[in-house]
Formats: C-alpha cells, structure tokens, sequence
C-alpha cells in the first residue's frame, strides 16, 4: 500500500480546510492496481467480518457523508460486496417522515444502531441535521423546537449545542461497545459537475438524478464551510472523520475498505470457546459410529 491512511484523520480539535486538500489524490494506483488492492480489502473484510459476528462484544457504526454524486452507494456496493448480509445492513435516509420529525433528530437513528456483532452503515446520517439545516435553516422549523419560531434563531450557540449532542450521543454509543468510522467524501466541484452530466446524458442513468442536486449545488460554499465545521466540531477520538479524496472512485474505495479493515484488525477479536474437548470427542465418535 503506498498510503498512510492517517493522512486522511481529521484529528480532534484540527481545522479542515478543503479547498486545500487534493481530490484526485489516488496514492499513484491506477483503476488496475485499484482493483487489486480493493479485491484484499474485501476478502480481508470478510474474514475479520465472521470472527466480529462471532466474538459479539462490538458493533460497527460507519458514516458516509459527501456532496451529491460522491459516490457513497458504489462505496457501499464495491467495498462490503464480500460481507454476510446476515450481519451487516444499509440504512438511507431520506426528508424525514412525519413520525420521526415528532421526536428529536437522533430518534430515527439511534433505533437503526447496530446490535453487537453487526456492521451498520449510515448513506447519510443525524448529520444533515448539521449540515442540510445549517445551510437551509427554514427546514428547523419542521422540527417544532420549543423557542426556535423564526429560522434566524438558529444561532452559533444553537449549533455548537447540536454538536454536543452529536458527540455525547457518539460517546456514549462508543463506551457501549459501538465502534464508530466516519468518512467525507471529497469531491471536486468540477468532478461532481461531470458526473451529473452524465446521469442527465445516460438513459439509464436519469433516474438518478433530482433537480433538489443543482439546488444544493447552487449553495456549493455554504455546504462547504458547514461540512468543515461538522468536522472540526466532532472529529473525536472515539468517533474520527475521515476526509476521502473523491475524485477518483476506484480510490476511494480502497481507502476506505483499507481504514475498515484497519479498525477490525486492532479489536481484540476471537473466536469464543466451544464445548471440551472431551465432549467434542464423544460427539465425533457418536457421528461416526452412525450407520448409513
């Protein structure tokens, strides 16, 4: 590997600034060498994957968060393609329902957290709650906040509130048994761009695409300065982000599967213990004593 993953770290308390990090960063693989690396991560994942499942003393929360056209859902598709469905699930979120705006932003999360010895990925999280009501405060007001009547009352003491309680509600989760990865995707403004001419110019590919993209896209640098603020207001030790460069997707792929199999490797994970091997013995020699 000719990358240090850790230069991808958002270390706590850090400024990101990124228009000053390269999005076609791809550590000098090609789509070829890509491929490669990315076929290791996957049978890598799978083997720390059934150990994890059976160990069940840890979860595993991992956060996708990007502009539109990132590549978040071909990050899932490619990364976790060798994963037991039994033990990992994909959550989208989407404009919450009328149900979930009756109880506080975290609520819809928190009951989609992962049981031990499950891998849980979140396309999108209780992060627009920072990041999509930041930049469009009129979408609090779905939200029914006692005092909180005008949009203009979201003030910086209202937001570095909502980060606390990100990070409390991420701490505590973590100190449970939760393992939590976090990853931006870092797409170019002219990369992203392309790549919605391209589902406007593919048949096939239109139904991905929603006038809502060019509405956000349109507000480009506000989404910039608030992703950079939710990533230096909850970048912790216990819950990192990860800035990915985005640009080139065969490598994000592999940073990220590489930052996974990372954190599963430096868990403690084992086997548990199965019966004596007295018992064992005795079992094996019912089997076998059978008749056909």
């Amino acid at each position: 590997m000719k990358f240090d993953t850790s230069d991808f770290l958002v270390k706590p308390g850090s400024k990101v600034k990124l228009k000053e990090m390269d999005t076609r960063f791809s550590a000098g693989l090609n789509k070829k060498k890509g491929q490669k690396e990315l076929v290791k991560n996957i049978s890598e994942l799978a083997e720390f994957q059934e150990k994890f499942w059976a160990d069940n003393r840890y979860s595993l929360l991992i956060i996708l968060q990007a502009p539109d056209a990132a590549g978040k859902d071909g990050a899932i598709r490619h990364v976790m393609t060798g994963l037991n469905p039994q033990s990992c699930r994909v959550h989208c979120y989407k404009v919450p329902s009328k149900e979930e705006l009756d109880h506080d932003y975290l609520w819809r999360h928190y009951k989609d957290l992962p049981e031990r010895g499950m891998i849980e990925i979140f396309n999108r999280s209780h992060y627009e709650n920072v990041l999509a009501t930041k930049v469009n405060p009129q979408y609090l007001m779905a939200e029914n906040i006692p005092g909180l009547d005008k949009p203009e009352k979201a003030d910086k003491k209202f937001w570095n509130e909502r980060y606390e309680q990100i990070n409390n509600f991420e701490k505590h989760i973590y100190q449970n048994g939760t393992h939590i990865l976090k990853f931006f995707l870092n797409l170019s403004k002219e990369e992203q761009k392309e790549l919605l001419l391209a589902r406007l110019k593919k048949k096939e590919k239109n139904w991905k695409f929603s006038s809502a993209d060019l509405t956000a896209r349109a507000q480009w640098d506000d989404y910039q300065k608030a992703y950079e603020e939710m990533m230096e207001k909850t970048s912790t030790e216990y819950a990192p982000w990860h800035v990915i460069p985005a640009d080139k997707k065969f490598f994000a792929r592999v940073a990220i599967g590489e930052i996974i199999v990372e954190k599963l490797k430096s868990l403690d994970l084992r086997y548990p213990e199965g019966e004596s091997a007295e018992d064992l013995q005795k079992a094996k020699a019912m089997l076998m004593s059978e008749k056909e």
